[in-house]
């Protein structure tokens, strides 16, 4: 960092702009900057560095299956098999390199993704305000801060107005610290952290007002930095050690080794590191492991636990058959894939859990500004009540020159119902009298900028309602720019979520200081005495509220604007805003109209269908909300205005606040709709929310919304509007800030959980049967009484690793099912391990084991001779030609059984044949060669699978030496019939399915079987209206 000469708290604005060389009003030039970061680096703590090779390294060597094939290899060695020894030792080496690079790869796409949702940092270079990443900040650039935003580095304040920030992460302390950039510290003094009101510290959050500083520490240089630095050298567990002063200390102390050693044993085992489904697969690893070593038993119990070679060499194979050596590979590189994919659509995943949980969301909670709308605000109406209605038309919401206003001449006392009169047009455009009061509050109670830029486009920097306002005001002249020739700031109180309003305070250069507000019409009208001038009475307030409603049910956000000369007070700091934002004159009601989104009503449609129900939680008016809300969908289009059910499903946050959750219980639905809402009445929706069972998908964008986000089960922060504090709480981001988007993900999610549900099953099934397939295997003996193995560890190995894992991994990659938006959202208590999937894995596992050992049989009892010879599970003579030629027709059928499960389970229901479940009539040969390979990297790992088998039949020593079997002639015919019965029994077993997979059937078999994947809880048309509109309370 910069030697600065004195500590930057003790240095004045000026001195602090000299030492670190830089310029307040341009900042820094952009190739200044960029010699900067050279020097100093970027602006990113080291535990952030990126992502650590060896612990990845570490990972691989350590899971479950690795440890199990390891131990396999120790084994094989200490029976001086060496070949198969050498084999296990090079297939848990390819497992390692394949598996570190295919993860390292992984994270490194997650690393990168991760850094489109990273904190930005506002800053000015030559001249210009740019938008940057938070890493690429130097010390000496300007940075500017408003609420909500993330203090990106150290900075020495240069101006503050109504600046606090929250520094409990550094400080601790719980309230907001107030800054004041003025502020000089005496030399002779010890300043504490927390009383440097001048400047504000890396990862405090701004709760209030705005900010400009200059950054003077960033990265492992600022005070947080140094924080993070002391952390890093102290393990966090053994910071917990007890104090040898304290009570019970040797009880303690016990007990803390214990948890140490407990945790480390964990993490060396996976049982703590990953996802829920990651962690939840390192467990079934480990009971695998302990049934491999129950079966290795069972194998010694039958030969009476004399142990010689031959009885350890089957006992690694039945070890080694029941674990699913490559799930937790094909699992990371789904998910990895699945996260890339996120991105294209828009979303980026900062949690991998959210990826596993998307797919179960049963409600969205979403935001309505710029989420299932545009975003993009246009100033509509305006009513002035001494006056009448200004209409504007226009296409473009940022250049005030396009577009006309009209005029509609009304007396106050008037009926609210102007759609029968016909505006005038205004021409020319002219601040009238009784215009001018509301396009002042429009531009000088306002944080945006519109302007036009260098290619002569108009452009708008703020809030879209603030831009909106703006516009308005600069189409008659009034922009704040111009205003603020002639009037100076004094004071700003910004937009509070509780108060729901905002003002400040402007002196002309000839006049008394004015305030001006802007805010939700019931707050604003609760603080005035007047309208135009004249008393407020309750008359003329509720004929501002029906013109209110008037133009709330036309779908415009109305916002009120008022006003009120004051006395200069002096030091404006130290004036309540209570008694600043009281007796005002109400000027104006302003119809901002926010038009949906074109894609949104289909994507609330393509909710309902998927069974999941769309609720709007907004700050609007009611009238407004419905409208929207009927617009796109939320609301069905069978429910009328007058319809009992509109007042459950429309209501305010106050109205929603005030039940109790016994009532919030007994209510027939939870609010569609729920207008001026607060954050804490979020909260209550998502609480009510799951008591009801649902699983809740939140959208947010405030700081005011983190609580909301960390209280959902999938927080979703907005990547363009979205404050970083939201970002930084949340699940998942939004790069576009659109409702579809979330739709996008949830079906994205769906698809993952379905893929996960496919290879999970897909790999299980040759455990199953290889195990069946072995445990029988036990009785066939020898002339020396011992059991010859039917399957070499080597094959399966084989079977396990190249056979299945490579086509796991292109089921991995399969596209959505056709109707994955056409089912309910899926159990995520449950998980992938359904009970419908055990039947499966146990079903089509039980018939591979009944078709190997049948055609083990016939080979070696129906046309041989029926003898095992001897030591045949060691090495290859003359005696063991029948059983080696019996294992390659066995190996065969395991090998080409796996393989065509690995076409079916692309759908667990429907034929083969027809995998989209179309019409027969519409069935051709060209549709079932286009499904079966349109997954190109399944097709083709599929036919290269086929394929290996043949060189490790017929290429002499390997096939005997290494796999332990011998070329085989007519036993293909034995092959083939086994794997004919095989496929029919699999399309036998789905077309039983398809019979019996009514979710709401009798009998436990047809419920069991309604819950695997495809045909999972479909509902008519009836049901899942009743399921949305009309849902019932459960538990």
């Amino acid at each position: 960092m910069p030697t600065l000469k004195n500590p930057i708290h003790f240095s004045s604005i000026q001195d602090a702009e000299v030492q670190l060389e830089t310029n307040i009003q341009s900042g820094l030039s952009v190739q200044s900057a960029h010699e900067r970061i050279s020097e100093y680096g970027e602006n990113r703590l080291e535990s952030d560095a990126g992502v650590s090779a060896w612990k990845i390294f570490l990972r691989q060597v350590s899971n479950a299956m690795c440890v199990v094939l390891i131990l396999a290899a120790a084994l094989s060695f200490g029976t001086t098999d060496w070949i198969e020894g050498g084999v296990i030792s090079a297939i848990i080496v390819l497992n390692i390199v394949i598996g570190f690079f295919q993860e390292y790869n992984a994270e490194k796409t997650m690393d990168s993704l991760r850094s489109l949702a990273s904190p930005m940092a506002h800053v000015v270079r030559d001249g210009k305000s740019e938008t940057i990443e938070s890493r690429l900040l130097v010390p000496g650039d300007i940075a500017t801060l408003k609420t909500g935003d993330v203090v990106p580095a150290d900075l020495r304040l240069v101006e503050t107005i109504n600046f606090e920030t929250d520094e409990a992460l550094l400080t601790g302390e719980s309230l907001p610290v107030i800054k004041n950039a003025q502020v000089v510290f005496d030399m002779n003094g010890d300043v504490p952290i927390g009383d440097r009101i001048n400047l504000a510290y890396s990862s405090s959050v701004v709760t209030k007002g705005r900010a400009t500083g200059i950054c003077y520490a960033t990265g492992m240089s600022t005070e947080i930095g140094g924080i993070a630095a002391s952390l890093r050298q102290s393990n966090p567990i053994l910071s917990q050690k007890p104090d040898p002063d304290e009570e019970n200390y040797r009880k303690n102390l016990r007990n803390y080794r214990f948890q140490v050693f407990l945790y480390y044993l964990k993490r060396i085992l996976g049982l703590n590191v990953g996802t829920p489904l990651q962690q939840k697969l390192t467990v079934l690893a480990y009971v695998l492991f302990i049934i491999a070593i129950v079966l290795a038993i069972v194998v010694m119990a039958a030969h009476t636990f004399h142990v010689s070679n031959e009885v350890s060499i089957y006992a690694i194979s039945l070890g080694i058959c029941i674990i699913p050596e490559s799930l937790i590979a094909v699992l990371s590189i789904t998910m990895a894939k699945g996260q890339r994919n996120m991105s294209n659509r828009r979303v980026i995943v900062r949690k991998l859990e959210a990826l596993e949980a998307l797919g179960g969301v049963t409600d969205i909670c979403s935001d309505k500004t710029g989420t299932i709308t545009q975003g993009k605000m246009i100033t509509r109406r305006v009513w002035i009540p001494s006056f009448g209605f200004l209409v504007i038309e226009t296409s473009s919401p940022f250049d005030p020159t396009i577009g006309t206003v009209s005029i509609i001449h009304q007396p106050m006392e008037a009926s609210t119902n102007v759609e029968n009169q016909k505006p005038q047009e205004m021409q020319p455009l002219h601040a009238f009298e009784e215009l001018i009061p509301a396009l002042k509050i429009s531009s000088l109670c306002n944080l945006s900028s519109v302007q036009k830029n260098q290619e002569g486009d108009w452009v708008a920097k703020g809030e879209p309602t603030e831009i909106a306002l703006h516009v308005f005001s600069s189409r008659f002249n009034c922009g704040k720019e111009e205003l603020l020739k002639e009037h100076r700031p004094l004071r700003e109180y910004p937009f509070d979520s509780e108060l729901k309003r905002m003002a400040v305070v402007y002196q002309e250069k000839e006049g008394k200081p004015e305030v001006y507000a802007k805010g939700a019409v019931e707050r604003v009208l609760d603080r005035c005495e007047t309208i135009g001038g004249l008393p407020l009475d309750n008359e003329k307030r509720n004929l501002a509220l029906a013109q209110m409603e008037t133009l709330a049910s036309q779908g415009l956000r109305v916002l009120a604007l008022a006003k009120k000369s004051i006395e200069n007070l002096g030091d404006w700091e130290k004036v309540p805003r209570e008694d600043v934002e009281s007796n005002l004159d109400f000027i104006a009601l302003v119809g901002i109209y926010d038009p949906p989104r074109i894609e949104s009503k289909g994507a609330v449609k393509l909710c309902h269908r998927a069974g999941i129900r769309v609720h709007m939680l907004t700050g609007d008016h009611p009238e407004t909300a419905k409208a929207i809300a009927k617009e796109v969908g939320i609301i069905p289009p069978f429910i009328s205005d007058r319809d009992p059910n509109m007042s459950w499903m429309v209501m305010t946050g106050p109205q929603f606040d005030a039940l109790s959750d016994q009532e919030v219980d007994h209510m027939k639905g939870l609010c569609l709709v729920i207008a001026r809402c607060a954050p804490q009445t979020k909260v209550k929706m998502i609480h009510s929310l799951h008591r009801r069972g649902a699983f809740v998908a939140m959208t947010g964008d405030g700081v005011n919304d983190s609580p909301s986000l960390k209280q959902a089960d999938v927080g979703i922060a907005m990547g363009l509007n979205g404050s970083d504090v939201a970002k930084d709480v949340s699940d998942i981001v939004l790069t576009d800030d659109n409702f579809s988007s979330i739709v996008n993900a949830i079906e994205e999610g769906r698809r993952i959980f379905d893929n996960i549900m496919k290879f999970v099953l897909h790999l299980l099934i040759s455990n199953v049967g290889e195990a069946i397939l072995l445990v029988v295997g036990l009785a066939f003996r020898d002339i020396h009484h011992l059991s010859v193995f039917p399957m070499s560890p080597v094959e399966i190995l084989w079977c396990n690793m190249i056979t299945s894992s490579f086509p796991s991994m292109g089921l991995g990659m399969e596209k959505a099912q056709p109707d994955v938006m056409e089912r309910l959202p899926h159990d995520n208590k449950v998980g992938v391990f359904t009970k419908g999937l055990i039947c499966d894995m146990i079903s089509y596992g039980f018939f591979l084991g009944v078709v190997s050992l049948m055609t083990w049989v016939v080979i070696v009892y129906a046309f041989g001779t029926g003898s095992l010879g001897y030591d045949c599970n060691s090495y290859y003579h003359d005696g063991c030609r029948e059983v080696f030629r019996a294992r390659s027709a066995v190996f065969s059928v395991v090998t080409f059984s796996v393989l065509i499960m690995g076409f079916e389970v692309k759908n667990f229901d429907n034929s083969l044949f027809n995998l989209d479940g179309i019409p027969w009539s519409e069935w051709n040969f060209r549709y079932f060669f286009k499904k079966l390979t349109e997954n190109r990297f399944l097709a083709s790992s599929i036919v290269l699978a086929f394929a290996s088998v043949f060189p490790t039949i017929y290429i002499p020593v390997i096939n005997s030496d290494v796999f332990k079997h011998r070329p085989i002639g007519w036993e293909w015919g034995v092959v083939a019939v086994a794997v004919i019965l095989f496929f029919i029994y699999a399309e036998l077993w789905k077309f039983i399915r398809r019979t019996l997979s009514n979710p709401l059937a009798k009998g436990r078999l047809r419920r069991t079987l309604s819950r695997t994947i495809t045909s999972e809880s479909k509902l008519s048309e009836a049901d899942l209206e009743k399921r949305l509109f009309l849902q019932s309370r459960t538990k």
